[in-house]
């Protein structure tokens, strides 16, 4: 175990983030001294000392992954980098990945966690692959042989990834296919910068170009290749197409010229914070800014904003604001009901709860000029407005961040034919299977909108069910390495 009495004696300490009158005028992560897990190194030992040994690791069953968190713990405390790298890659393909932007319900399963401040895993992990990274231990590892077999990915987002590093590694030949420019989907172009720099995903992506991996961007899938003609060239399909279909608020006004949705603005400001030039570029520069939406694409937005300098911003949250403290509705170990606060959230903005919007307000141009408000409660499993409680809102740009409700109906699933279930998700079988025999489906577009670590989770468990179909036997190559040369992972 890590320092026996480590969780008495050290106290919870996080990664500190750059003054926020600094970063709100630059696109660089918020965190100090070069990024969270560099920051973190002179102090992380300490950290993952308050490990306690608890026996039975619920942390286990707060991650999809599966992630070996108190081995990884144990070995950094005692200062063995290299092989806390290889138990963290044993079951992560991109710790780099969630290190950054996975909300950690490890965390809140962890057993300290009960009566105290629970260890900081997810700064654990990321400092670890950082430090793996800077030292060199991070290379290709390219199969030994190839199987003769070829598999088609079709999305580049996490879930994709990790089917393709998976069946790459395992000798097929992989082509992953993405719409975009460049290869990451949501990770590219929906993440941004402040929360995650882009080298740290281009960098996976060059390892998994040497390992073999084809990437095919820049191509709709559906156009040019249709679905039969993929079903034609490869072995198997798997799709990782994501849940990009957007929840959409049908209310008067929705069609003013200043109401869009959340993944119309983030792209823009992704790629311009890239060095990109976006002609008519959406932005928030001088307006009075209302994000309607309360999760992590909000909060996307609510960093993006600050940093465009809104005059404004203001989100909302039709659900109750949430207790300070864990609510008695979902113990330990559960995910727990609280109010949190995103770095996003400190550079200012309000959050106002339990109002609902009734309509979009205009002027005699078109243009949005405010919205109209109004308090709710809870009535049964919905909510009714408070009488008396109407405002109006300023407003010239309102972002749409209410989540998603599935897969886009693209010309390839229908191409296809791959089965719908009753959310609108593609209907797949314990084994990923979709109801047409060799299309796969894994992450979001099989789940729904979800975690990036069960969209990881999922492509690896996807990989290895195409593996089985294709070799006959689902054991993939492990990607731990002997501690007495350096890491391939």
């Amino acid at each position: 175990m890590a320092d026996p009495r480590g969780f008495l004696t050290t106290p919870r300490q996080g990664a500190p983030t750059r003054p926020i009158a600094e970063r709100v005028h630059d696109w660089q992560e918020v965190y100090a001294g070069g990024g969270v897990g560099h920051v973190l190194l002179p102090v992380i030992s300490q950290q993952a000392g308050r490990c306690m040994d608890c026996g039975i690791p619920f942390c286990h069953q707060g991650c999809p992954l599966g992630n070996l968190i108190p081995e990884w713990n144990d070995l950094v405390w005692r200062d063995d980098w290299m092989a806390a790298a290889e138990r963290l890659h044993a079951t992560n393909n991109f710790p780099e990945f969630t290190g950054r932007l996975c909300p950690a319900p490890c965390e809140a399963a962890c057993v300290l966690g009960i009566n105290a401040d629970p260890v900081t895993i997810k700064n654990v992990e990321v400092s670890i692959i950082d430090r793996a990274f800077d030292e060199g231990w991070v290379t290709p590892q390219a199969p030994e042989r190839l199987s003769g077999r070829t598999v088609a990915v079709v999305g580049s987002g996490p879930a994709g990834l990790a089917v393709a590093q998976q069946l790459t590694r395992a000798g097929h030949t992989v082509a992953v296919y993405e719409r975009a420019d460049r290869a990451g989907g949501l990770l590219r172009y929906g993440i941004p910068e402040f929360k995650m720099e882009k080298r740290h995903l281009d960098r996976r992506l060059d390892q998994m170009s040497a390992e073999g991996t084809i990437f095919r961007t820049g191509v709709d899938v559906g156009a040019a290749p249709t679905g039969d003609q993929l079903l034609r060239r490869y072995d198997a399909v798997v799709l990782a197409v994501g849940a990009t279909a957007w929840r959409d608020l049908p209310i008067p006004g929705a069609d003013l010229d200043g109401v869009h949705q959340a993944m119309e603005f983030l792209p823009q400001a992704n790629r311009v914070a890239l060095g990109e030039s976006v002609p008519g570029q959406l932005t928030a520069t001088g307006k009075d800014v209302v994000i309607i939406g309360g999760g992590d694409t909000g909060a996307d937005c609510l960093g993006t904003v600050h940093r465009q300098r809104a005059a404004s911003v203001t989100q909302l949250e039709i659900l109750p604001q949430p207790p300070d403290l864990r609510d008695v509705s979902t113990p330990w170990p559960t995910w727990p009901l609280m109010m949190r606060s995103s770095a996003a959230h400190e550079e200012g903005g309000e959050r106002v709860y339990s109002v609902s919007t009734q309509r979009f307000l205009g002027d005699k141009n078109g243009r949005l000029r405010a919205l109209s408000l109004v308090e709710v409660r809870r009535a049964g499993a919905g909510f009714e407005p408070v009488p008396g409680t109407e405002r109006e809102l300023p407003a010239q740009l309102v972002l749409l961040a209410m989540g998603f409700v599935g897969p886009e109906r693209s010309p390839l699933i229908s191409q296809l034919g791959v089965e719908l279930d009753a959310r609108g998700n593609v209907a797949r079988d314990t084994s990923f299977t979709t109801s047409v025999p060799g299309v796969f489906v894994a992450g979001d577009a099989g789940r729904g909108q979800s975690l990036i670590v069960w969209a990881i989770a999922e492509g690896r468990s996807c990989a290895a069910a195409v593996h089985s179909r294709l070799s006959g036997t689902d054991r993939l190559p492990s990607p731990i390495a002997p501690t007495d040369r350096p890491l391939a992972v």
